[in-house]
């Protein structure tokens, strides 16, 4: 997935705030897990999913005005959970790295069925 940072995702002049990191990184985990759960269980649709826990390690300085690029590889996938690793890189360097546990939830889960 790729990201362009505006000025309003500046934590201070010139580096992009470690929240949208996180966000990004939140983000891109949660979809990674629900289309290899989807793939894992030949389903039509990803299943809803919801972030049981990530960590993020901020790495260096993100800068603004550079295309972040993140990349969200799934490396357990369990009958309703995945775990995956992340990455983010601002030319061609790693900014921020992270894991995470994404878990699809049931009907009766506030997030079920919040893609349709």
């Amino acid at each position: 997935m790729e990201f362009n940072p505006e000025e309003h995702h500046q934590a201070f002049p010139g580096m992009v705030n470690g929240g949208i990191i996180g966000t990004l990184l939140d983000c891109h985990g949660n979809w990674a897990a629900a289309i290899a759960l989807m793939d894992e269980q030949g389903l039509e649709e990803p299943p809803c999913t919801v972030t049981a826990k990530y960590d993020v390690q901020l790495r260096r300085p993100t800068p603004l005005g550079e295309t972040l690029t993140v990349v969200a590889t799934p490396t357990e996938v369990l009958e309703d959970r995945v775990r995956v690793e992340l990455t983010m890189e601002a030319a061609g360097k790693v900014c921020a790295t992270g894991s995470g546990l994404f878990v699809a939830v049931k009907e009766g889960h506030p997030a079920f069925h919040r893609w349709s």
